[in-house]
């Protein structure tokens, strides 16, 4: 394509770091996305945004589609691709979307992985036997106590922690602040790591986490080091940081009934993504039912 066109795809992608401040693992998803993108209009002989047409956005999903994708992948780049037009719109360079009406193949609803109460428990109970344990356990026991997303755990500063309150104050997605309340457990853990963390710290470091050369800690080791904690403390499935939040949601929602509640703790602009939860939770009470109501019970064969 024209290096005009390739000047929009960096000017969008700016937008997107600067404006959205979207975290680096969402900005790798758009950037492979309109890679793909780039490459179909280079076979179509597209050289200018603003001339792809609805029926080529179509044959790109179509592509899609041939190459394997599933539904909700096939989403994620048409997303990405109507994202981009909007951008385009705005700076004027281009008229319309050709994206606007189409659409992927319905995805079925994945409902997320959430750890059992003692599970959970387990992995955050992690024996702190050295600095680096010290930080892992304060952060597991946050993203537990408090819900929080990975890019939110990496993003947070020592004075974003009021332990005396109990609260953090957490920058979520869309550059949404929202004060989340933390658990006894946690505080006391984040209180632990903050004494080895002052000595460890470089002149000038405000984050919270840190690696052991002093510097904020990158959502990569903060990936391995709970995969390796998870397989230590004998956790039987794959596990992910995303599982904690997940946990937190679910545990707190089969104890309280209360959705919109959840929903404000997670940071959720629409209560339609807090409803997946519900799913879980009724798997709960579907096995509490199964387990005890007389009626449920299958009879023993023989």
């Amino acid at each position: 394509m024209k290096a005009a066109a390739a000047r929009c795809l960096d000017g969008f992608f700016q937008s997107l770091s600067n404006e959205r401040r979207l975290s680096p693992h969402t900005l790798a998803g758009y950037r492979h996305d309109l890679s793909v993108l780039t490459g179909f209009c280079e076979s179509e002989g597209v050289e200018d945004w603003a001339t792809l047409d609805t029926r080529q956005a179509r044959a790109f999903a179509a592509l899609l589609h041939r190459r394997g994708l599933n539904g909700r992948s096939i989403a994620r780049a048409l997303s990405a691709a109507r994202s981009f037009f909007r951008y385009l719109m705005r700076e004027g360079h281009a008229a319309a979307s050709p994206f606007a009406g189409v659409s992927a193949p319905r995805a079925g609803k994945r409902l997320p992985h959430a750890l059992s109460v003692d599970q959970a428990t387990r992995l955050v109970e992690i024996p702190a036997d050295s600095v680096l344990d010290q930080r892992d356990r304060a952060m597991l026991e946050l993203f537990y106590s408090s819900g929080l997303r990975l890019a939110e755990v990496v993003a947070l500063d020592v004075q974003d922690v009021d332990l005396r309150a109990g609260s953090v104050t957490v920058t979520g997605k869309g550059s949404k602040t929202r004060i989340v309340p933390v658990g006894h457990q946690a505080c006391t853990a984040v209180t632990e790591w903050l004494a080895p963390r002052a000595l460890l710290a470089r002149p000038g470091e405000t984050a919270l986490f840190l690696s052991r050369n002093g510097r904020r800690l990158g959502p990569r080791a903060i990936q391995r080091r709970l995969r390796d904690w998870a397989v230590k403390q004998g956790l039987s499935v794959p596990f992910h940081p995303h599982m904690l939040r997940h946990s937190f949601a679910s545990h707190v929602l089969e104890s309280s009934g209360d959705l919109r509640a959840v929903q404000e703790l997670l940071g959720h602009a629409n209560l339609s993504t807090t409803q997946i939860y519900t799913h879980l939770d009724f798997q709960h009470l579907a096995k509490v039912y199964d387990a005890a109501h007389p009626r449920a019970r299958r009879k023993k064969s023989g």
